[in-house]
């Protein structure tokens, strides 16, 4: 019989046509039969020509409304209006041509009779027919699941499982009691309580979440109830991305960390967000990377004049070029996107760029950011980090760029590491160009009115070296899971949470502002862990002894990593117009004493005297605690190699 899934369309059609063909004569037999008890030779001769235009009526009216265009196993209770309109038809067009005939006048019972079972007969032959084709393409390795939500979505989400291969939907959650016992798409609903006696009668192997438009925080509460289920849980993307009505089995993914965290973005002050964008010329540095390639969308979308972007990576850059020449074709947009490979450490190819261009606003992203790779290439962080945001930050003063925003991070907070120090001492360059508003270059000094300020934030979901995707490909990969620490917390949002209240931030203050957004409650990395390898429906070693459980292992803290992240170096911070946006009033080193130590770390850095930078940046950086020593590769050989060769010390450079 599974012959038949693969007939045509065409012949399918003419199946449907052939039975009713056959079955609404029958029918009207049946009708004849119920209003005299008996069905012989001269009450059929007396109705034959009734009994023979019942079909000939009612399936051209049928190919009219589109019955047979219908697709058996997509039918929904659409059909039944359908049905019950063309048989209504039927029976008034045979009622008038009883009359035209003048047979059967006096039984004008059997039509109605009829028309009863010929809706009965429509309607059961379709939904039987559905539900035999919908057996017969099952897959035998279809996924047994559940659907938490009976809504809208849900009822969709139903159907279009319902006719797929891969997916068998068991049962329908939902927790409105008006819901709970009614029968969606041909599956009944239950209320949550039911559900680990549901899961374990009916072999469920996933649930999906379908309540796109119900709050995150709501979200999360039921993730928190499903967690303990050991059922793998999948969910519908935001309300906002089903608009166009696209929804897919495809569209159903995997859990992700701000599912779980439950945190509500804020809707967003427009006016801040395009008073240093709109109709001006933006650049933004390290435009290809995981921030900076999200500020490019949001910025092109508030129409600047220009967006102009640098980056080093011939690849990012080629790739986010191309990504918002689409997003500008798509939104009609006029902006100039105009790309530059260069690096923010060539100050005159800065300057030359922002001031044959005019630019207005910078949003300086270029960094160095993974805190293991930093503190192995200590020099290279320092000179990227640090001199990189001085010499973008001098280039924009002598071109008279108006606003100036720095990203920053909380490792910047009391660092322990490299990276986090570098990020410090660019925030303090930062705070020191602003308040000595002149910039030396070659024995000229020029005023300058750029607004410089800072915006500190946490990890960021979803860039580059999250450990969330490594988890994901840990779990998928049969563990184990690798943790550095049992105790380790992390503050988390998503990249184009971010971004908007970076470009928000931007706006606000006078100069020399450091701006701390709202990172939430910080999460503990094992509890997110375990977490997700419960809400993948595995178990851990330490809860089960099945061979898919998955084992976490402690390796140690990084070189440089700490347990705990901070936002604030001190208690001194005021809000703002923004209830996500706090601004920190911190400590400064005055211009001409931090220029000097700059020139000391510079000599330093090009003599690769390691021990004199890490002397350089505890000294400017008054917070900084390292908790580890050097851990630069090249430093460590040469630490093994005799001191004196010939007579002569082979480190001598390296000792002034």
């Amino acid at each position: 019989m599974t012959r038949f899934l693969s007939l045509t369309r065409f012949q399918k059609q003419c199946i449907a046509v052939s039975a009713d063909l056959f079955f609404l004569p029958f029918m009207f037999l049946t009708a004849l039969w119920m209003r005299f008890d008996v069905v012989d030779y001269l009450l059929i001769k007396q109705f034959g020509v009734l009994i023979i235009a019942a079909p000939l009526i009612a399936i051209p009216i049928f190919i009219r409304l589109g019955l047979y265009r219908a697709v058996i196993r997509f039918v929904d209770q659409k059909i039944v209006f359908v049905v019950v309109y063309g048989v209504t038809l039927t029976v008034f067009v045979l009622l008038a041509l009883a009359v035209f005939l003048h047979v059967g006048i006096l039984s004008r019972a059997v039509f109605g009779i009829f028309g009863i079972s010929a809706v009965m007969y429509m309607l059961a032959s379709r939904f039987m027919a559905r539900a035999y084709l919908l057996q017969l393409s099952n897959n035998d390795n279809a996924i047994r699941v559940a659907i938490y939500g009976a809504g809208h979505t849900g009822a969709h989400i139903a159907t279009a499982f319902n006719a797929s291969h891969d997916y068998i939907p068991m049962f329908l959650i939902d927790d409105k009691k008006e819901l709970q016992g009614a029968t969606i798409a041909g599956i009944r609903v239950y209320p949550s309580t039911d559900l680990p006696e549901l899961i374990a009668k009916n072999r469920v192997q996933e649930i999906h979440l379908v309540m796109p438009s119900t709050p995150k925080k709501t979200q999360s509460v039921i993730l928190n109830r499903l967690e303990k289920l050991r059922v793998k849980v999948r969910i519908t993307p935001p309300i906002r991305d089903l608009l166009n009505g696209e929804l897919t089995v495809k569209d159903l993914r995997e859990i992700e960390i701000e599912d779980l965290l439950g945190r509500d973005s804020v809707e967003p002050n427009h006016a801040l967000i395009a008073a240093c964008i709109a109709d001006k010329i933006v650049l933004v540095s390290g435009a290809g990377g995981s921030i900076g390639s999200e500020l490019c969308r949001q910025i092109l979308l508030q129409k600047p004049t220009r967006l102009i972007l640098l980056d080093t990576s011939e690849f990012a850059l080629y790739t986010i070029e191309k990504e918002l020449a689409s997003l500008k074709t798509s939104h009609a947009l006029s902006t100039q996107i105009m790309p530059f490979l260069v690096s923010v450490l060539e100050t005159e190819k800065c300057q030359q760029i922002l001031s044959t261009f005019n630019v207005q606003t910078v949003y300086h992203a270029a960094a160095f950011k993974h805190v293991p790779l930093v503190e192995q290439n200590p020099i290279e962080g320092i000179r990227n980090n640090v001199f990189g945001t001085l010499s973008i930050a001098k280039a924009s003063m002598h071109a008279g760029v108006a606003n100036f925003v720095l990203i920053s991070t909380d490792k910047a907070v009391r660092p322990t590491n490299v990276m986090g120090a570098t990020k410090r001492l660019a925030e303090l360059v930062l705070q020191g160009l602003s308040a000595q508003k002149t910039v030396d270059q070659i024995a000229v000094t020029q005023k300058s009115n750029t607004r410089f300020c800072m915006v500190r934030f946490g990890n960021v979901l979803g860039s580059s070296g999250s450990v969330v995707p490594l988890f994901r490909q840990q779990i998928m990969a049969g563990g184990p899971i690798t943790l550095t620490h049992p105790d380790i917390t992390r503050y988390f949002m998503t990249i184009p949470e971010a971004a908007q209240l970076v470009l928000q931030a931007g706006s606000m203050g006078a100069g020399g502002d450091v701006f701390v957004l709202d990172m939430g409650e910080p999460v503990k990395i094992l509890d997110l862990a375990e977490r997700m390898v419960h809400l993948s429906g595995l178990s851990l070693t330490s809860e089960s002894s099945e061979s898919n459980a998955i084992e976490i292992q402690h390796v140690g803290l990084r070189p440089g990593e700490k347990l705990f992240e901070e936002l604030l170096i001190g208690d001194n911070v005021d809000g703002t117009e923004h209830p996500l946006i706090m601004r920190a009033e911190e400590s400064m080193i005055a211009w001409p004493v931090l220029q000097v130590l700059l020139d000391k770390l510079d000599i330093a850095c090009r003599n690769f005297a390691y021990e004199k930078v890490r002397e350089l940046l505890l000294e400017a950086v008054k917070e900084y605690q390292p908790q580890c020593g050097i851990e630069d590769m090249i430093w460590h050989e040469e630490k093994k190699r005799p001191l004196y060769e010939n007579g002569k010390h082979v480190n001598d450079r390296k000792l002034h």
